[in-house]
């Protein structure tokens, strides 16, 4: 990762006029993404995050704050970005009956053709759907259009929003290593999204977003620290007090799965089931371990809080 910054953005802030009422979206964020690295913005949905990224894009003409990409305006040297920067909206932005092969052809040609046409298409496993128009693709499919539209120019930046919704397995572990061969080549990857298990798996740092207002920014390995917990599930319900009292410790409810943080023993797992055995319980899936993002984004979520 370059020392670099490839994105500054200070003291953001974007209002909405809604039935003559102004709303504030994003309320003086300021974080930074570098070259070589992917950055994740993460949050619940109605965050901030697209409307921050939409700013950065330079779609967005109507904000107040710094915003400098690769140390440029993004309104005001828009022409110059457009050349070196990648986009991929959260939705739309493709003419229904544009086909797959046609509309990335256009859009290498665009940028010089810098990328084979083909080499993309077969990149982000399209290939037998050149001649498919855009309203006939699955979700995941033209998720998978819209990623490649954004790499079409070798981009130094590229700006990502939700880019694995609606994508199968396959097509997410394509899409994050994509996004790994982008940091390599020394590209400033800046992914919002507000699913917290992909931007666990390929994230380097970490901007937290909650009601507009950045609450975090660190590297991912910082934020998830070295807390060791065990997480699982169970076949039914379990009366926790019960099994607190029993093991001594404090396990919690948390989503869909009982965690016991402080401690990955093996030790541990196995008193546990010992427990759900004795009282009629399976124990159905079990993971031992350093904390989810997930949780270490629900701590930071109840301390901004008032």
């Amino acid at each position: 990762m370059s020392d670099r910054p490839a994105l500054e953005v200070h003291d953001l802030v974007v209002d909405y006029t809604i039935g003559g009422h102004t709303v504030r979206a994003v309320d003086h964020a300021s974080f930074v993404a570098h070259s070589g690295s992917v950055t994740a913005v993460i949050g619940p949905n109605g965050a901030g995050k697209t409307s921050s990224l939409e700013a950065c894009e330079g779609y967005r003409p109507s904000y107040s704050g710094l915003i400098r990409v690769l140390g440029m305006h993004p309104l005001r040297d828009h022409s110059a970005l457009t050349r070196r920067m990648g986009v991929m909206l959260q939705e739309g932005g493709i003419y229904p009956s544009a086909r797959v092969g046609e509309t990335v052809r256009h859009y290498c040609a665009l940028n010089d053709d810098l990328v084979n046409p083909g080499t993309l298409i077969e990149q982000v496993g399209l290939s037998g759907l050149e001649r498919r128009p855009w309203r006939a693709l699955s979700g995941g499919e033209k998720q998978r259009l819209s990623f490649a539209l954004a790499l079409a120019g070798v981009p130094e930046i590229v700006f990502l929003d939700e880019p694995t919704a609606g994508v199968d397995i396959d097509g997410r572990a394509l899409i994050r290593q994509l996004l790994g061969q982008l940091a390599e080549r020394g590209c400033a990857v800046i992914l919002a999204t507000h699913e917290l298990d992909e931007a666990e798996r390929c994230a380097d740092e970490v901007v937290v977003f909650e009601h507009g207002a950045v609450i975090h920014q660190s590297p991912l390995s910082t934020l998830l620290g070295s807390v060791r917990q065990i997480r699982f599930s169970t076949s039914v319900p379990i009366d926790m007090r019960v099994l607190n009292q029993h093991l001594g410790v404090t396990v919690s409810l948390r989503g869909d799965a009982y965690v016991l943080d402080g401690s990955s023993e093996t030790t541990m797992i196995s008193r546990i089931e010992a427990w759900l055995t004795d009282h009629g319980v399976r124990l159905t899936a079990v993971h031992a371990g350093g904390r989810r993002l997930e949780d270490a984004v629900q701590d930071l979520r109840k301390g901004a809080r008032p």
